[in-house]
């Protein structure tokens, strides 16, 4: 294999951004996701061995996408026992064969790539797989993540995420669930694991838990793609369009979120004029149609709700920090979680000062949940920097510079270790 940095950095990029869509198309095709996971990555192996010695294709997307069906064909055609699917195909296979040219050009456009995924959502969720699972399959499938950074996203050790991944696969396949989206009778049972899903898909792409960078946008697009595309087939559900209000208000911060370094801007130091209004308007809508079905708020309401106070500050001191920590304080009392508790601490501390907010989070050292979560020594950090209690608070920086393993998060928190130490 033929060693091309810049054409393997292009297959890592579009594998990131288009995986989730070719192996939603191979599935339809194969009806097994493990199998289209499989073709998928033949396909990128073959653009990982051509690409460097043939140079990047035109629409690198479209390569891909045709080069996995072309192996699915074949793989049909071999295997007797998807032979019979090729009287079932019939013409897709022709189309797929002998007028490549308008596939390539149109592959990444057709309205049944939406479908696609849609489908593969669902059979990802489906109930015959344990709610870990559910989440950790679509996180791979989906949001194209690595089983290290699913691991991280559950606290969970890498291996265990590995078996829980491959058997979902083998159960999805040995129960012959079928590639389709579930009637309306059985969406609610499955909306919940749905919904967490794309949540951490989302917060995978806003904040990375690992690598160079601190934001990963492309899946902050499709998790919000996917949730407008739920919130259109289940209207009639409140906590659908509280996770699209939550989504769009988080991502209309990010053009601010990046120094021009590309280090982390905290909230309270962006520039609010960069925040894309159209993103704000849109998820207070949102919120408001979840609001008008008249049910008690669940916790993407609740989320949503506080997003959007803060998307009302014009500037960062209006923010109505006494309301923020109300609805963190019914979150916590609805969803009772260590990190809403640690949140709830920093609304605490701005709005009646840091030593509030410092109980909370030092309850909170002891909990198994958290060891090892990074923005535990973090909050801690700030908060004693707020009380002048520098040398602890260099010490928490450190400490949570140690844990991430994020860069630019590790540089910035190294950052203020270093103003907080009065030795350096």
């Amino acid at each position: 294999m033929t060693t091309d940095p810049a054409a393997h950095g292009a297959v890592e990029a579009v594998w990131r951004l288009e995986s989730a869509r070719i192996i939603a198309s191979l599935a339809r095709l194969v009806r097994d996701v493990g199998l289209a996971e499989e073709l998928a990555q033949d396909a990128l192996v073959a653009a990982l061995e051509q690409w460097p010695a043939d140079g990047i294709p035109a629409n690198p997307g479209g390569w891909l996408m045709v080069t996995a069906r072309h192996r699915a064909i074949d793989r049909i055609r071999r295997d007797e026992r998807l032979g019979g699917k090729l009287n079932l195909l019939g013409r897709e296979l022709e189309i797929a064969q002998h007028d490549v040219p308008a596939e390539f050009d149109a592959v990444l456009d057709e309205e049944r790539i939406d479908d696609d995924l849609l489908r593969l959502m669902f059979i990802s969720c489906h109930p015959v797989l344990s709610t870990e699972a559910r989440i950790a399959l679509t996180l791979r499938l989906l949001g194209g993540l690595t089983t290290e950074e699913i691991a991280r996203g559950f606290l969970a050790p890498e291996p265990t995420i590995a078996k829980r991944i491959v058997r979902a696969k083998r159960t999805l396949a040995s129960k012959q669930v079928p590639f389709e989206v579930p009637p309306p009778s059985e969406r609610p049972a499955r909306l919940a694991s749905v919904l967490e899903v794309l949540y951490l898909v989302f917060n995978e792409g806003y904040s990375a838990m690992a690598g160079d960078d601190w934001m990963r946008p492309a899946l902050c697009t499709e998790a919000l793609r996917l949730s407008r595309v739920i919130a259109g087939l289940m209207p009639a559900e409140p906590e659908v369009h509280g996770l699209v209000a939550l989504m769009e208000i988080q991502a209309s911060r990010i053009p601010a979120r990046l120094s021009p370094a590309g280090l982390p801007v905290p909230l309270l130091e962006q520039n609010r004029g960069r925040w894309d209004q159209l993103l704000i308007r849109r998820g207070f809508t949102a919120l408001l149609r979840a609001e008008w079905l008249g049910r008690p708020p669940g916790p993407y309401m609740l989320q949503a709700a506080i997003a959007a106070c803060h998307a009302q500050a014009h500037i960062a001191a209006e923010t109505d920090w006494e309301r923020i920590a109300t609805l963190y304080h019914v979150l916590a009392v609805l969803t009772p979680s260590p990190v809403v508790e640690l949140n709830r601490a920093v609304a605490v501390a701005m709005a009646f000062g840091p030593a509030r907010g410092l109980d909370i989070v030092d309850r909170l050292t002891g909990d198994p949940a958290l060891a090892g979560y990074h923005h535990l020594p973090s909050v801690r950090g700030d908060l004693l920097a707020r009380l002048g209690r520098h040398d602890e608070a260099a010490g928490e920086f450190r400490r949570a510079a140690s844990l991430t393993k994020n860069n630019p998060e590790r540089t910035v928190l190294l950052q203020r270790a270093a103003e907080c130490d009065p030795n350096t």
